[in-house]
């Protein structure tokens, strides 16, 4: 939870953010570690691959990226501890681990505790899964698809390439600085023309480490068009997970990953070289074995999102947002995006006992309060205040509920035109409650289940076994990779999320 100075910064920066966070997806298929500098700090998740090839266990970075091990941990929720399926995956890279193009390097592998969809990689070998991304597979052949993929930007060289380009780019970021005094029309020009050569040539890096990579599930015998269904099931769980469809398109155009078309487009081209669909194994019956049990979403620790509902069995407290929002639950607080532009966070902070809410929140950590708009109240038994507050654009309800020794805050934000801010923020607030006893020890995580499809099973009535999600049947069909018109068969095996 973050702490009240992180609030100073103000509402029109913090709507802002929140809108633009709660609108954006995470997905991308590579995500490792700047070392540009070798101090610890340089160490954070970054969307720039940066890994080295030939690399000894007594190299320096290699060393480095050891120590920054617990931290990584500590970044994605742990190491996911299940023996079954760290042997499933230890089975698939053993098997990429034979490509004569990746000689003499070893690699070492850890599952991380988050349901994000990610894998990424540190010099000297090390490899990182979420079971989020795990969940999205459907065999050991996609699995092995994404591993390659990560080996490909070590052998590649990869990170001593990036890093050249990053250094040149900075400099002439400088040299255009100085001349022009940051600013005039031709500086900026050059300043976005070096952005989108840095861009492109990142975009580059992950053609070629997908080009490598289906090269390398192809010869150790595995389907070489995985790939090219692993990029197909991240676009369209992308897609399930963004509320608007007129995403800006600026936000694409200077990514560091190439649009999921171009990808998936080429990757198809490439997997042709082995021969048509069909070619290569899928594996999928060991992969499933694999994942069969395993945690899916948040932990307890974290709460649960239940479908338009948010709840914490260890806090005992539960809220909902309307239909038609997407709740995103990190570390630092619970998200909620919706249409219009429309935002709420929540999260909580120690106040005295001694201090009145009412004090708390006219203390200076909301900008643009509307001093008059103070006024205490009750919700489901809980002391609260509600309070209205305005910054260039937006509008913001914000509201304080005390709950035991803990204050949880409600912020919704809204464009300055919308007319919505008050009737979706009341409806928030007013659902806050604490949990009984006996409704937090029914609480339960949810897991992927591996079901056989019987007669006269269809999508709808395995959607109709899962719970955790409001749209069961669209997540039925992503966790299966199933299209729009595709139906089941009598005897196939497929996941379902369950709390049992």
């Amino acid at each position: 939870m973050e702490t009240d100075r992180q609030y100073r910064a103000g509402a029109q920066s913090r709507g802002r953010l929140a809108v633009a966070l709660f609108l954006a997806t995470a997905l991308s298929s590579c995500q490792a570690f700047d070392t540009a500098s070798l101090s610890e700090d340089a160490f954070r998740p970054s969307s720039n691959p940066v890994t080295v090839d030939s690399v000894t266990r007594d190299d320096r970075m290699a060393a480095i990226a050891r120590e920054q091990h617990p931290r990584i941990l500590a970044t994605y929720g742990g190491e996911y501890s299940d023996p079954k399926l760290e042997r499933s995956i230890a089975r698939i890279i053993g098997s990429l681990t034979l490509d004569p193009d990746n000689p003499n390097q070893t690699y070492q592998i850890t599952i991380l505790n988050s349901p994000n969809i990610n894998a990424f990689a540190l010099p000297g070998g090390f490899l990182y899964l979420t079971r989020g991304l795990l969940a999205l597979a459907n065999d050991s052949a996609e699995v092995a698809a994404v591993v390659a993929h990560e080996m490909a930007h070590v052998t590649a060289n990869h990170g001593i390439q990036r890093q050249q380009r990053e250094a040149e780019e900075v400099l002439a970021a400088r040299v255009v600085s100085d001349v022009l005094d940051g600013g005039g029309t031709g500086g900026q020009v050059a300043l976005i023309r070096g952005k989108l050569r840095l861009a492109q040539f990142s975009r580059n890096q992950e053609l070629e480490a997908d080009a490598i990579g289906i090269r390398s599930i192809g010869r150790a015998g595995y389907d070489p068009y995985a790939a090219a269904r692993f990029l197909q099931a991240m676009a369209a769980y992308s897609e399930s997970r963004t509320v608007s469809s007129s995403a800006n398109p600026n936000l694409d155009f200077l990514a560091s990953h190439p649009n999921p078309p171009q990808r998936i487009d080429l990757a198809m081209r490439h997997a042709r070289q082995f021969g048509q669909p069909g070619t290569g194994n899928r594996d999928r019956d060991a992969f499933l074995d694999g994942v069969d049990g395993m945690l899916f979403g948040d932990t307890p620790d974290e709460g649960f999102v239940r479908g338009t509902s948010f709840i914490h069995p260890v806090l005992g407290i539960s809220f909902d947002v309307p239909q038609g929002f997407v709740i995103d639950n990190t570390a630092a607080a619970v998200t909620a995006s919706g249409p219009g532009d429309m935002a709420v966070r929540f999260d909580g902070v120690t106040v005295e006992q001694r201090q009145s809410l009412t004090d708390y929140v006219r203390s200076g950590w909301v900008a643009g309060l509307d001093p008059a708009s103070v006024r205490s109240m009750t919700i489901n038994g809980n002391e609260a205040v509600n309070a209205q507050a305005r910054a260039e654009g937006w509008q913001f309800d914000v509201t304080l509920i005390r709950s035991g020794r803990q204050v949880y805050r409600l912020l919704t934000a809204a464009p300055l035109a919308s007319t919505d801010l008050q009737p979706v923020a009341r409806a928030v607030a007013d659902s806050f409650r604490t949990l009984s006893a006996a409704e937090k020890a029914r609480i339960r995580p949810l897991r992927i289940r591996v079901v056989t499809v019987g007669a006269g099973d269809t999508v709808a009535s395995m959607a109709n076994r899962m719970v955790g999600t409001d749209r069961p049947q669209d997540l039925f069909r992503l966790l299966n990779g199933l299209g729009p018109g595709a139906s089941l068969s009598v005897g196939n095996r497929v996941k379902i999320v369950t709390d049992r």
